[in-house]
């Protein structure tokens, strides 16, 4: 276990942590330890726990402001909720980072360029607490931020990262599903930047999507960020693998479209 009080790397943190540092973090940290002993490239990093989060606003004295600017409002109004989600980013942002916190993000930082080089490029995700409940999903509604490079970048992605769990729809999402604002933490991951932008990127199924049959594994991909892909910008290549045949080592793809 690392020193820190509010990082955690990867190799630390796994599927039961998610009140910890949220679902898409606490997956990445089951995917870094168990995947790539096994050959699989995961991208290295660390997460900064959601008891870094209440810690800045705990630091700032900011709940009883963000209460002021969120309490009684009414999802409807439009106007209402722009001005009191912005108002709230402000809160979040404006609460800054603490020096002790500062610091260990910047300790971690430059482990991970110890790692991969001082060049190395950075993807800092929101990672919420709340994340894909039962019966809900609290997921992309945060700000994600590629390609930072530096310090004081770094920290600024951090800060802008958890003023982003007031966003207008987040807030309007958490409301609609009778989510307390004041119950959903955020934690930031940061992890060395895959650049897909320079190369192909995509999103693996383990099932297929349409009949939920398991055997197969469903694959599509494209040149460019997968952000093309999830937002449906781009026809990605599809590629259907069968999961027996390709254990039993054989040839596996059953089918193959060619995307636009």
């Amino acid at each position: 276990m690392s020193d820190f009080t509010y990082v955690r790397f990867f190799e630390e943190i796994g599927i039961s942590d998610v009140p910890l540092v949220g679902g898409k973090n606490a997956s990445l940290g089951e995917m870094f330890q168990k995947l790539t002993g096994q050959g699989v490239r995961v991208p290295h990093g660390f997460a900064i726990t959601a008891e870094a989060y209440r810690h800045v606003l705990d630091r700032a004295g900011a709940w009883d402001a963000l209460h002021a600017a969120l309490d009684d409002l009414d999802p409807d109004d439009v106007t209402a909720l722009a001005r009191k989600g912005k108002r709230a980013r402000e809160i979040v942002y404006g609460a800054g980072l603490p020096p002790e916190l500062a610091a260990e993000i910047t300790a971690a930082y430059r482990q991970l360029q110890e790692e991969y080089g001082e060049d190395v490029s950075l993807a800092v995700r929101s990672s919420a607490t709340a994340e894909d409940l039962p019966t809900a999903s609290f997921a992309g509604q945060q700000e994600t931020f590629l390609n930072i490079k530096g310090t004081e970048s770094l920290l600024d992605a951090c800060r802008r990262c958890f003023a982003s769990l007031f966003t207008d729809r987040a807030i309007h999402y958490r409301i609609d599903q009778d989510f307390d604002h004041f119950k959903v933490s955020l934690s930031i991951g940061v992890m060395k930047m895959v650049r897909s932008d320079l190369a192909s990127s995509g999103v693996m199924f383990t099932l297929d999507t349409e009949s939920g049959f398991h055997d197969v594994v469903f694959i599509t991909g494209a040149y460019g960020l997968g952000e093309n892909v999830v937002q449906g910008a781009v026809d990605p290549d599809e590629f259907y693998v069968h999961k027996p045949t390709y254990q039993a080592g054989h040839r596996a793809v059953l089918r193959r479209l060619i995307g636009d």
